[in-house]
């Protein structure tokens, strides 16, 4: 089978420990999520009963999961809401992170040769993904899981649906594979691995890329390499497709045109053009594209039109700030790449 289509099932957290014993059900620990005592904790053993999964199991796992104010907070905090774009770029675009990701390239170039191959998808877009969610697979979280998805899940004011979902799946796989779930960690938010995939995704998109019958993207760039391309096939990537484009435009933002968008591109160039904005290099008649504006270190804006892949790159990380990011990052490894080649051909 190829593997575009090793799409990962519920099997991946096979790659923790292997058979790892569950916990022993006498063990009555009891965290701020007791389904005797929380409704929310209560219809969600339902609900994972009524998938498979035995309740008593899934009761214990929740009275073990304790309430995290700091996942709450951190929620509220988010660098996507609060930096402007020269703060958001100081972070993740510097001379180390660059040339760690020429190092991670070189370790793993057949892995991301072979993911291009497969998935359409540019090594230097990999890469640079891992590169901003774990700075390549050095900083893959500490906050336990089970406590992050159980908080965000029952206290979050808005998303408390979302979060559910993540938790029935993250303890859905984690009953499936025979793993506790709270020895595994995770960021703030419940996303695990080099790549950082919250569980559904983690479901949907991780492959065995490397064909040794697991999905580990806790432990294994080779598997996160692929996942992560599959992730952005299965997206719509567009291969040797553009990400976006160079633009001119007025000193001031217009005020009558919505930029920063993170969904599908829909401004024409004649209506770019009434709010002052101009492409920097010629561009089909009729395409559509997504402006943005990002503030510089001066205070004023520059200009760049989004184009499909970067929709693309937004399905990973909803914010244009990320994957304006993830674009540059990705150019200034193909920069410092190709750099590196040359010296060596000297």
């Amino acid at each position: 089978m190829s593997r575009a289509k090793r799409m990962a099932g519920v099997g991946m957290l096979s790659v923790m420990l292997g058979s790892v014993s569950l916990p022993l059900l006498a063990e009555e620990e009891t965290g701020d999520f007791n389904p005797g005592e929380h409704a929310g904790a209560k219809r969600l053993v339902a609900e994972l009963e009524s998938d498979g999964v035995p309740a008593e199991w899934a009761k214990h796992q929740l009275r073990q999961a304790k309430r995290r104010q700091s996942v709450l907070d951190a929620m509220e905090g988010a660098a996507e809401r609060r930096l402007a774009w020269h703060e958001y770029r100081d972070i993740f675009i510097t001379d180390q992170r660059i040339e760690e990701g020429v190092a991670f390239q070189q370790a793993h170039g057949d892995a991301l040769a072979e993911a291009e191959s497969v998935y359409g998808v540019p090594r230097d877009i990999i890469t640079a993904i891992i590169g901003v969610e774990t700075y390549y697979g050095r900083y893959r979280g500490s906050h336990p899981v089970l406590d992050s998805l159980a908080t965000l899940a029952f206290e979050h004011p808005t998303r408390g649906d979302f979060f559910t979902r993540e938790l029935a799946a993250f303890l859905q796989i984690a009953h499936e594979q025979r793993v506790d779930p709270t020895t595994l960690s995770g960021s703030y938010a419940g996303a695990m691995g080099y790549p950082q995939f919250i569980p559904t995704s983690y479901q949907a998109y991780a492959v065995d890329f490397d064909d040794d019958g697991q999905r580990n993207l806790w432990n294994n760039p080779v598997d996160a390499i692929g996942s992560v391309a599959n992730y952005f096939a299965e997206h719509g990537w567009q291969k040797d497709g553009a990400i976006y484009y160079p633009a001119e435009g007025p000193d001031s933002a217009p005020a009558d045109l919505a930029v920063n968008q993170t969904t599908p591109p829909d401004t024409s160039l004649n209506t770019l053009e009434k709010a002052g904005i101009a492409p920097g290099v010629s561009l089909e008649e009729g395409i559509e594209v997504s402006p943005l504006v990002l503030i510089q270190e001066d205070g004023k804006p520059s200009y760049r039109l989004g184009v499909h892949n970067f929709y693309v790159i937004t399905r990973y990380n909803h914010s244009h700030l990320y994957a304006m990011a993830v674009a540059e990052l990705a150019e200034a490894i193909e920069d410092a790449t190709r750099q590196v080649q040359g010296e060596s051909d000297l």
